[in-house]
């Protein structure tokens, strides 16, 4: 099966909680598209995270840029708001914390605007096995045949 590669969502909003609900259907119909069924649920619940981080401690109704990303073997998911301060690791748990469990790999930058926050998750494509008819085996019919000595 050939994959077709680089496919991409971006989207710029302003950030609510109405919003984040609204975007992880986005992001998990995507998925769903791109016959990424098994990863709805852990990319949809580490993008809660960064969304909610920046609904938290950016605000109601600054704007941000949402990117969803896959190359036929990652899925990259990154968020970038225009604040400068940068996100924390806590030892508590969940936050960034929820995200590193969710994911292969996830990291921040710093931009002239303010910053990225991003994860990614090894997401090959599935294989189509199974889908195409496959021609009956040699034989079949002969041996199931009724011997002639049985209909007489």
């Amino acid at each position: 099966m050939t994959v077709p590669l680089d496919r991409h969502y971006s989207v710029e909003l302003q950030v609510s909680a109405e919003r984040v609900s609204q975007l992880r259907r986005i992001v998990a119909a995507h998925l769903r598209h791109w016959s990424l069924d098994l990863h709805v649920r852990p990319v949809c619940r580490a993008l809660d995270e960064l969304l909610t981080n920046v609904h938290r401690h950016v605000g109601d109704g600054n704007t941000c840029v949402l990117e969803l990303r896959w190359t036929g073997r990652h899925v990259t998911v990154s968020v970038a708001d225009n604040s400068a301060r940068m996100p924390r690791l806590l030892p508590a748990g969940g936050g960034l914390s929820r995200v590193m469990a969710l994911s292969d790999s996830w990291g921040t930058c710093r931009t002239t605007d303010g910053k990225v926050v991003w994860f990614t998750r090894y997401a090959e494509a599935p294989n189509a096995v199974g889908l195409l008819p496959h021609a009956p085996l040699p034989g079949v019919r002969t041996a199931r045949a009724v011997p002639v000595a049985v209909l007489v």
